[in-house]
């Protein structure tokens, strides 16, 4: 499916984007993709049983964005029973698996899951140019691996498994009844050959999954399916209401920055981080741990870099110091600014491994140059050094294979720090852009892809999204990083 040509790039009209995040969800009601009509947020519960795992209810997903929904229409009634389209964009990677009536069979195992370590190694062993195919080599954050570990440690329940399913597309299942997903998402599952767009039958033979029990495959701007005809009632909906097929939710942070064309790099500065790369042609990364995926745009592939705990880090220093995260930022920034970053310990922030570069999910955290004069802000200061190296790491090991960025924009709840800019700006050596709403870019680009399903033209997708400031490289910054720059590579 393609989208539709309305006799120009712009689409008119109210629009809904949601993002499902790992700690949260957002949705924002757009007019004209341009004015901001409300917001409404929520969080999410992360349950971890054991050391390593990481689960979710997927009940508590729609539980949560129709609550979000609920709150945009009792905020904006008009302007909700003119909506013409919903967009979803959502984490990534999740094993969520159902049973025939399409109900899940267990707590969905998500992208920061580390227990599936030893079927990484099988599977590599069973496709060992598995990598060059999907998104990455093996991984245990990654759906396939996750896949056998549930058939190894929960064989009866999977004998009942019916359907694979993603986080933002079982959100979907419930707003329209419809089963699909598209290629930016399902590329986390290492079950798609990521060149094509298909389901690979030999990579799901090798995992021990049924092809046949796999959602169709649409392009993520396509039409999915419309709002049911009572939840149109419920959120006072005129109708009808295409929900578009969506995407991961670093390909639609990436859209809702304007991340289009070949060469523009968006950084996102979430729980996790990610160094995402638009690029012309599919340049796989697997032996520095990148995951290359179709981007939600047509004719292009995204390079992800992923930093496993950015702000996941600087929230786990709040906890640790009982400081709240702005009060950190505030007296790090004073700190640095006062007496410059020698005396700060160095953190190595891979609280859940490390992905890109080296592909170790089962490295810990660390810190070193602890003294008796360290105070939170100093631990602050560290969390967020750690982090921007980390983005150095990635963006070098993309380059290397020929994912190359020329334009810089960062997005995520990070960019609140202004200290957190500075930083990533000196240590990746490249001025960056910060846009307006950019801790809104996941859901602002599932409403793009609302605009398209809803009979907008596709090239609204590849519109870019001017910067609001550019936060240039610190000379003094840059050479205090240098100086730490080896003390950090040793804590690896």
């Amino acid at each position: 499916m393609r989208g539709r040509c309305n006799g120009g790039t712009r689409s008119m009209g109210l629009h809904i984007g949601i993002d499902l995040g790992t700690s949260g969800i957002k949705a924002v009601l757009i007019r004209d993709l341009s004015q901001v009509v409300a917001t409404a947020a929520r969080p999410v519960a992360v349950s971890r049983p054991h050391v390593g795992w990481s689960e979710q209810d997927p009940d508590l997903w729609v539980e949560t964005v129709f609550a979000c929904l609920d709150e945009l229409a009792a905020t904006a009634p008009a302007e909700m029973a003119a909506v013409r389209g919903i967009g979803l964009s959502g984490q990534m990677l999740a094993a969520l698996v159902l049973d025939a009536d399409l109900r899940p069979l267990r707590p969905a195992m998500l992208w920061n899951d580390q227990r599936a370590i030893a079927e990484c190694a099988e599977l590599l062993a069973r496709v060992p140019d598995i990598g060059r195919r999907t998104n990455g080599t093996p991984d245990p954050g990654i759906t396939a691996p996750k896949l056998m570990w549930l058939a190894r440690h929960e064989p009866r329940l999977m004998e009942r498994a019916r359907m694979l399913m993603l986080t933002k597309d079982y959100v979907r299942l419930a707003l329209t009844g419809e089963v699909a997903t598209e290629p930016s998402d399902a590329g986390g599952t290492q079950l798609l050959d990521c060149r094509t767009g298909r389901w690979d039958p030999a990579l799901c033979e090798a995992v021990g999954w049924d092809a046949a029990h796999l959602p169709p495959v649409l392009d993520s701007w396509a039409e999915a399916g419309r709002v049911r005809p009572d939840l149109l009632a419920r959120w006072g909906m005129a109708g009808p209401v295409a929900v578009a097929a969506g995407a991961g939710d670093n390909m639609g942070s990436t859209l809702g920055a304007g991340g289009a064309r070949a060469g523009d790099a968006v950084l996102t500065v979430g729980t996790s981080g990610v160094a995402c790369i638009v690029d012309a042609a599919f340049h796989p990364g697997p032996e520095r741990a990148i995951l290359t995926s179709a981007h939600v745009v047509p004719d292009v592939f995204l390079s992800m870099g992923v930093v496993m705990s950015a702000t996941a880090s600087l929230d786990w220093v709040g906890q640790m110091t009982g400081r709240k995260v702005p009060d950190l930022d505030a007296e790090a920034t004073g700190w640095v600014a006062a007496k410059g970053p020698a005396d700060a310990p160095l953190f190595l922030p891979c609280l859940s491994g490390i992905r890109t570069p080296l592909n170790r999910p089962d490295l810990l955290g660390r810190m070193s140059g602890l003294h008796p004069g360290v105070t939170p802000a100093m631990l602050a200061y560290a969390a967020m050094e750690g982090v921007a190296f980390q983005f150095a790491d990635c963006l070098a090991a993309q380059d290397a294979v020929g994912a190359r960025a020329e334009r810089f924009t960062v997005v995520g709840g990070g960019t609140r720090s202004r200290l957190w800019l500075r930083l990533l700006a000196t240590a990746i050596g490249k001025p960056i852009g910060l846009i307006d709403g950019a801790d809104m870019a996941g859901p602002r680009g599932a409403a793009r892809l609302a605009a398209v399903a809803a009979g907008g033209d596709v090239a609204l997708l590849r519109e870019t999204v001017p910067a609001r400031q550019t936060v240039a490289p610190d000379p003094a910054l840059g050479a205090a990083l240098e100086a730490r720059r080896a003390a950090f590579d040793a804590l690896v």
